[in-house]
């Protein structure tokens, strides 16, 4: 017959082992993030956006490299939003099995344009330097895939980008196929710096294990100021002028504290895209 109190060990440690497996499961799904983060050479540099550090986690003591999608602690702002309520409308679940055949001008000049409750921010894509990065952009966009949709984080040390992309909102979405890496030689990469006004994707590629290429989806990061990265990342697009004042407006606004759950530092600023389109010219 089981004493009370051995029943009461059995239950402590089964409560014990069900929050060990959460934990492990959490550590699983944000590995498998799209993100901006990565390690170089001892230098923190970051995109979920999916956009990996050498950052720590802690844990009961005991500590694990993370390779995973974690971006450096921020400190809450309490500057006030300078942005406008969103549109309604309800974000696309669609996903899609493979990437979409290829049916741009590889010649032709392209824009994105992010009507964005914060304002406008045009993009000058880079068809013919990556053609599937942009491709995969025109065919979602067509399909309202990133309309009414959240740019979930936000980060203001280390590397100064605004992550969006993610219908989910979380770091973990995306369409469902993945994209090649591309333009990863492009000129405006110098000394192992994204420039400000570059757009590019976040991945989950590993630079300690050398794993993750060509994992690319729909989570891509818009740089607002210079900022030290490898060029693992596809770049593929360059914000107007208009567009960076835009951005700057929403760094100027702060980012929240860390999500426990997700690791995103949110942008203070209500960020929501709420409707993207692409034109040929």
């Amino acid at each position: 017959m089981v004493s009370q109190e051995q029943r009461r060990r059995q239950l402590a440690r089964e409560k014990f082992l069900r929050q060990q497996q959460r934990r492990t499961d959490a550590r699983r799904k944000a590995r498998i993030r799209n993100s901006v983060i990565a390690s170089a050479l001892g230098v923190i540099v970051v995109l979920s956006v999916t956009v990996f550090l050498t950052k720590p986690f802690e844990d009961n003591g005991k500590t694990e490299n993370a390779n995973a999608d974690v971006t450096p602690s921020a400190s809450p702002s309490k500057a006030p939003d300078p942005c406008e309520k969103p549109a309604a409308g309800k974000v696309k679940s669609q996903t899609w099995k493979k990437e979409p055949a290829m049916s741009i001008d590889e010649s032709a000049k392209y824009t994105m344009k992010l009507d964005t409750t914060c304002g406008d921010i045009d993009v000058a894509l880079k068809a013919s330097a990556a053609p599937h990065t942009v491709n995969s952009f025109n065919y979602l966009l067509g399909k309202g895939y990133l309309d009414h949709s959240k740019c979930h984080r936000l980060t203001n040390q280390g590397i100064y980008v605004l992550q969006c992309g993610d219908p989910q909102g979380t770091g973990m979405g995306g369409p469902g196929y993945t994209i090649p890496d591309e333009n990863l030689k492009d000129k405006s990469l110098k000394g192992g710096v994204y420039p400000a006004g570059t757009v590019a994707m976040a991945n989950q590629y590993n630079a300690q294990t050398k794993q993750g290429r060509d994992s690319g989806g729909s989570q891509f990061f818009l740089v607002y100021q210079d900022s030290q990265l490898p060029p693992d990342y596809t770049p593929f697009g360059t914000v107007s002028e208009a567009g960076m004042k835009v951005l700057t407006k929403i760094a100027k606004a702060g980012a929240q504290a860390p999500d426990p759950q997700t690791g995103n530092t949110a942008p203070n600023a209500t960020v929501v895209i709420n409707k993207a389109t692409i034109t040929e010219s």
